[in-house]
């Protein structure tokens, strides 16, 4: 196999090169003139290595374009696979102890004829506001159930390599990941101390505030590049109160 390859490249060489000499002989006998044709030949054969240096870069630049755009479809896919199995569920749930979670839920009722102009204006929204959490001990167990059940899943995202280049997306699995391991490591939540229950929340208002945020980023991607796939996001957008996946005749 090898030395079929580099026969054909061989091959392909010595065929341009011949070319190349057909091409300086048939100059030559049309014009005659053997010192401008030399000095075509030097002043082409000086540009040569700029000439290369050139299409190297650009091409090198193509090829990272590529394969960054590549990346980002892998990754944008697993993203898709986090929020259905695991963070649409999450995200529903924490935003229910969201204090005064009606301003939240009204700026993110996306609907299918969002611009990029209304994602950007959500996710200043999020960068500003301070999102406070309150949960109290009824509802940990849930939530635990919940999030436990999903430690391997978890544990799967993280073990994939190309996921950790990503690394706002990193930062979400870590939160979760760590909510995951307090929630488990407590056999009971009755009588839990006020500190206790103060920490929990700040681990709790930790994740949802990188789930917010890598929601939007990805209901944005699922816009721009996914359109049928956001008609269904938006029906079931964990903001809503009641979703409904079922499409309504206008």
């Amino acid at each position: 196999m090898f030395k079929k390859l580099f026969m054909n490249k061989v091959w392909t060489v010595s065929a341009l090169f011949t070319v190349s000499l057909a091409l300086y002989g048939i100059d030559f006998s049309i014009f005659g003139n053997l010192r401008e044709i030399s000095a075509s030949f030097l002043g082409n054969l000086a540009f040569l290595p700029i000439y290369i240096i050139v299409v190297t870069l650009l091409f090198e630049r193509v090829l990272r374009e590529r394969e960054r755009q590549s990346v980002m479809r892998k990754l944008n896919m697993v993203i898709g696979v986090f929020f259905s199995e695991f963070g649409n569920r999450l995200l529903k749930e924490l935003s229910e102890h969201v204090v005064g979670s009606g301003e939240l839920k009204s700026r993110l009722r996306m609907t299918g004829s969002w611009t990029k102009q209304d994602f950007d204006e959500a996710l200043e929204y999020l960068r500003r506001s301070n999102v406070r959490i309150s949960i109290d001990s009824d509802s940990l167990p849930g939530l635990k159930q919940f999030m436990v059940g999903k430690r391997s899943f978890l544990l799967s995202l993280l073990e994939n390599q190309n996921l950790l280049e990503h690394e706002n997306f990193t930062d979400l699995l870590w939160a979760a990941f760590h909510i995951v391991e307090e929630l488990g490591a407590r056999e009971s939540f009755d009588r839990l101390p006020p500190s206790d229950k103060e920490h929990i929340n700040g681990d709790i208002k930790r994740v949802f505030g990188h789930l917010i945020r890598e929601w939007v980023l990805y209901m944005q991607h699922l816009k721009e590049d996914y359109p049928y796939l956001f008609s269904l996001a938006v029906r079931l957008n964990p903001m809503i109160d009641s979703p409904d996946p079922v499409v309504y005749q206008d």
